[in-house]
């Protein structure tokens, strides 16, 4: 191999050496971010220059040379990963100018991740990718390649990929390959990393979907060595994807780093716009960083038309699993009355009062909430995208919208708490014919934090839902949206030692929901538990008064999204009644036909304290995962912003019948 390096060393002044350890391959003096790239066992700074290429102008690519091959061949090979890390963190002490983003390729991974935890200490970390590796406190099972014989190490390379067959029959070339392999995997093996070590800046794992060695189920735990989320981007070809496909590996990261610019942009904006005028408030910020966009020639991913999503994600979406999301009961009725009820609704307006500020938050149960809206229990979301409620949970907490987490999650309670973090999250709550198993859940959900049981009372009979049936499938069946039961001790006890898949989701079948429930069952339930309790699914207003009467905290106005029963009355439209039954001091949230922000605030004027949002963000994540739900959810509160100041609302308490016309009014 040559020892001329095909990009020129880059120092900074009052930089410790960085000549030594970085290559710039297309410099960019203008650059907004630089993107500092690690590459893998055996690799070199050059496996980059085609991604450097393919990254767009305000991007500037820096390669990590480690010691002992190229121009650096006379030094030794490192004796660990940590290192390399101290030296690149010591070579990026002059970067401290624009964002800095890491990105480490298999063992470069392991790297890119000491590197960000010494570079945070400096708090310089804008956001860490790692492409086809596991998390660091993972065993790799690599082998002791001082073991293996050369040809059959050859032999193991040309299987996986990335370095050209004329490099590999080339014996002098391939000596050193071999050399520079066996000293970095030396290094690998020593590398210890404990299950709680993390770090600050969000990680993204750039997963192949056709790598031998990685799977999504083994880039799972990354999500334990971050506390500032995590997200999973799928890339197709094999392990060395992000090499060989810079065309396709370069839009995902480009993307990535422009909308985390973005948004410190957006709070620097509004800290300005606040600084002269002090009760002043963005409400906008996502439509002006959307123009923004478009002067540069850039539009959004996603459509910000929160209704035209659906029609998206069916066209991306396994078509069984798009039935599953979308489908209502029967003819569809319920489903259209939902949407027919907000649209033959219509807002009138007040103009001049004054609402360059609006304000959003809502207190419930004793807890002030930033919005008015709550993500509605939707079950086994792992349908839409592998990640599931992990990665809902994750951008319900950077939007700042509490998430209610379905009993029939495809990712256990105490998975989707971890995700969430320290952000608000309710538990809704099936009760199973096994009261063993619904102690067990509701103790499961007050030991992870969750501050409300929400009870669905609506589906103690399946709805018959043609989309499903027509395709003959069910998530559940299939092992997805059982977590909850499969995890609990409770459900467990009841199984054979040696029960297999198939006895645990026959025994779920049998218990999950119980037809026999009656007001009692309420009653022996709030006797369970102090959280707060709300009965989901309430559209008479004699069952509001039931369900107080025992033990309720609060009702949800509710069709299930018109999953339930065909033909029945809208949620909209059962909501004043079911208001006025409760009384002024019960919060009554209400579901199903949300769509806008408009719509939230008719929701609110008719009497809704909040409102469970479903369907959209399942669309979104279906789309584009976390980064999916999160464009949906910013859409909604911009909308839903903006609705309340074009209505002349300075706050919740603002809203009420008055914002709707005359006979709009119940």
């Amino acid at each position: 191999m040559t020892n001329t390096p095909t990009a020129a060393p880059v120092s900074p002044a009052g930089a410790a050496d960085p000549s030594r350890w970085l290559r710039v391959h297309h410099p960019r003096a203008s650059a907004a971010a630089r993107l500092v790239c690690f590459p893998h066992a055996g690799g070199t700074a050059n496996a980059f220059t085609a991604l450097s290429a393919a990254l767009p102008e305000d991007v500037e690519l820096l390669a990590v040379q480690y010691p002992g091959r190229q121009d650096r061949r006379g030094e030794p090979c490192a004796q660990d990963l940590s290192e390399l890390a101290s030296g690149v963190a010591q070579a990026l002490a002059g970067y401290d100018d624009r964002p800095l983003f890491l990105l480490g390729h298999s063992m470069g991974a392991l790297v890119a991740f000491e590197t960000a935890r010494l570079l945070e200490e400096r708090g310089t970390v804008a956001r860490l990718f790692v492409s086809a590796a596991r998390p660091p406190a993972q065993d790799w099972q690599e082998p002791d390649l001082s073991l293996v014989g050369d040809e059959e190490l050859t032999a193991g390379l040309r299987r996986l990929g990335g370095i050209p067959e004329p490099l590999l029959a080339d014996p002098e070339i391939a000596a050193e390959i071999l050399r520079l392999l066996r000293a970095d995997h030396r290094a690998l093996l020593r590398h210890r990393c404990a299950p709680d070590t993390r770090v600050a800046a969000p990680v993204t794992v750039l997963l192949a979907s056709a790598d031998p060695k990685n799977s999504l189920e083994q880039m799972a735990d990354w999500a334990r060595h971050t506390v500032g989320g995590h997200e999973v981007a799928a890339l197709s070809g094999g392990h060395f994807s992000l090499l060989e496909r810079p065309g396709e590996s370069a839009p995902p990261l480009t993307r990535r780093i422009r909308e985390d610019l973005a948004r410190p942009a957006a709070a620097a904006s509004g800290a300005a716009a606040a600084s002269a005028a002090p009760d002043a408030e963005p409400l906008a910020d996502l439509v002006r960083e959307l123009m923004m966009e478009g002067l540069a020639g850039r539009t959004p991913r996603l459509s910000t038309d929160l209704t035209a999503l659906e029609a998206a994600a069916g066209e991306v979406m396994a078509p069984e699993a798009f039935a599953y999301v979308s489908g209502t009961a029967g003819s569809g009725a319920t489903g259209r009355a939902n949407r027919t009820a907000f649209d033959r609704r219509r807002l009138v307006p007040r103009m001049l009062r004054g609402t360059r500020r609006t304000d959003t938050s809502v207190t419930l149960f004793g807890q002030r909430l930033p919005v008015p809206v709550l993500l509605a229990p939707l079950a086994a979301q792992q349908v839409a995208h592998p990640e599931g409620e992990s990665a809902t949970a994750r951008a319900a907490a950077a939007t700042g919208v509490p998430m209610v987490v379905s009993t029939f999650a495809s990712r256990t309670l105490e998975e989707v708490a971890g995700a969430a973090g320290d952000h608000p999250r309710w538990f809704q709550l099936y009760l199973p014919s096994d009261r063993a198993v619904g102690e067990s859940l509701v103790r499961r959900a007050e030991a992870s934090g969750y501050g409300a049981i929400v009870v669905t009372v609506d589906a103690t009979h399946l709805g018959f839902r043609p989309a499903e049936l027509d395709s003959g499938y069910s998530p559940f069946l299939r092992g997805t949206g059982i977590a909850n039961f499969t995890g609990d001790p409770a459900f467990r006890a009841g199984l054979p030692a040696d029960a297999d898949a198939t006895q645990a989701v026959l025994r779920w079948a049998q218990i999950s929901t119980d037809p026999t429930l009656t007001w009692e069952d309420l009653a022996w339930l709030r006797g369970l538990t102090r959280l707060p309790l709300l009965v989901k699914g309430v559209l008479h207003p004699d069952d509001a008064r039931l369900a107080l009467e025992h033990g309720a905290d609060g009702v949800v106005v509710s069709t299930h999204g018109g999953r339930q029963l065909d033909g029945g009355v809208s949620s909209l439209d059962a909501l004043p009644a079911v208001r006025a039954a409760a009384g002024a001091d019960v919060p009554v949230l209400m579901d199903s036909g949300v769509r806008t922000g408009s719509d939230v605030v008719k929701a609110l004027a008719l009497g809704a304290d909040a409102v469970l949002y479903g369907r959209p963000y399942v669309y979104g994540l279906g789309l584009d995962g976390q980064r999916g739900v999160e464009h949906v959810l910013r859409c909604l509160l911009t909308d839903l912003g903006l609705a309340l100041a074009l209505t002349g609302c300075a706050s919740l308490a603002d809203v009420g019948p008055h914002l709707l016309a005359n006979g709009d009014r119940r």
